[in-house]
Formats: structure tokens, sequence, C-alpha cells
């Protein structure tokens, strides 16, 4: 096996691994952080290459905290039964990886999202890396395999669930019977007959 069979196989049962006592060690420095940010190398070497990652000019890595857990909603203090309230058992339609993704967007605005993965979690919150391209960088304007997030259509594509995590939560990982009202939205198939 070569090194990054090693790596992905230690990743693939943290608790199990080297990885454990990595994580339980970063832990508390990252929990003490910023919540987006940027780190030199990746931590998941083998994940980040999968996902594009090249050690490049005009590439970034951010690691971004997020918040487990449902919504927090504020509770009313007008009349109504306990349980119409909505304060409990309310998620978002976002995965946590989707909202790491736009909180990176956010911090560095000319950059784009390009995909992102996990890398630990404690009680309280989830950890992702975030990879970034820089499309006005040459470097990655002229690369075979990402100079496509350069081209105008790309902008801002984090915030418009077109990241694989945005897919995914969009619902577009299913195809054919049971799936017909998902694409291209829920908002534009809303419409259609049953």
């Amino acid at each position: 096996m070569g090194m990054y069979s090693y790596i992905s196989e230690a990743w693939k049962r943290p608790k199990e691994s080297y990885v454990r006592g990595l994580l339980w060690s970063r832990a508390t420095s990252w929990r003490q952080g910023p919540t987006v940010a940027r780190v030199e190398r990746p931590l998941r070497l083998d994940r980040a290459r999968a996902l594009g990652y090249k050690a490049k000019q005009g590439v970034t890595v951010a690691r971004v905290m997020v918040r487990r857990g449902g919504r927090r909603k504020q509770r009313l203090n007008t009349g109504r039964k306990p349980s119409k309230m909505g304060v409990r058992k309310y998620t978002t339609k976002k995965s946590l990886r989707w909202i790491a993704e736009e909180k990176a967007q956010r911090r560095f605005p000319n950059l784009e999202v390009l995909n992102s993965y996990w890398i630990g979690e404690d009680g309280k919150h989830k950890y992702y890396e975030v990879i970034l391209l820089d499309p006005d960088n040459p470097s990655i304007r002229n690369d075979g395999n990402l100079g496509w997030i350069a081209e105008p259509q790309h902008r801002g594509r984090v915030h418009r669930g077109l990241t694989s995590a945005g897919k995914g939560s969009r619902g577009l990982r299913r195809k054919g019977k049971g799936a017909e009202k998902i694409r291209p939205s829920l908002g534009a198939s809303k419409g259609r007959g049953k």
C-alpha cells in the first residue's frame, strides 16, 4: 500500500487509529481559535488530494468550526401550547458541511469553494476543512483540472448549492423513481402535477 492508502485507512476508523490522539491534542486549540482559520496544509492529505487540492499558488485550505445539533430558537412569550411554540426538534435543511463551506466563502469573498471534508468533532462543534480557489490567479486559470472555476457561471457557487455538500442537501444524489420533483430545484418543480 502507498502512503495515501495508509492515511485513508486510518481516517476510516479515527477512534481506533493514531487519528484519535491527533484530534485530541488539537481540539482545544481549535475550539479556542477563530471560527474560520486559514491553515498551511491539509490535515487529511489523501482526502484533500482526491477532492482537487494541489500545493500551488491560488489554492487555500481553511478550517471551519460549526456548532452541532439542531436550530436554536427563542422561546415565545405569547400565548401558545408549549408543543406549538416551535422551539425544539427543528433542524436546518442544510447540512453542517454546507454551512461550513458558506462560512469559509464569507470569510474569503475573493475565493471560490471547491469542496470540503470532515476532520473532527467534539461535544459542541464539528470541524471541516474547506478547499478554496482563487479564480483570478493565473496558475488556477491555466490549470487543466481547476481552470473551470474561473468561468463566470461559477461565481458564488456555494451560496447556490452547487458544491458537493449543497447538491447532497438539495436531494440531487437521488435519481429515477421517487425523485421526479427535485430537479432542477424544489422551488422550480412546485407547480408540477402529481
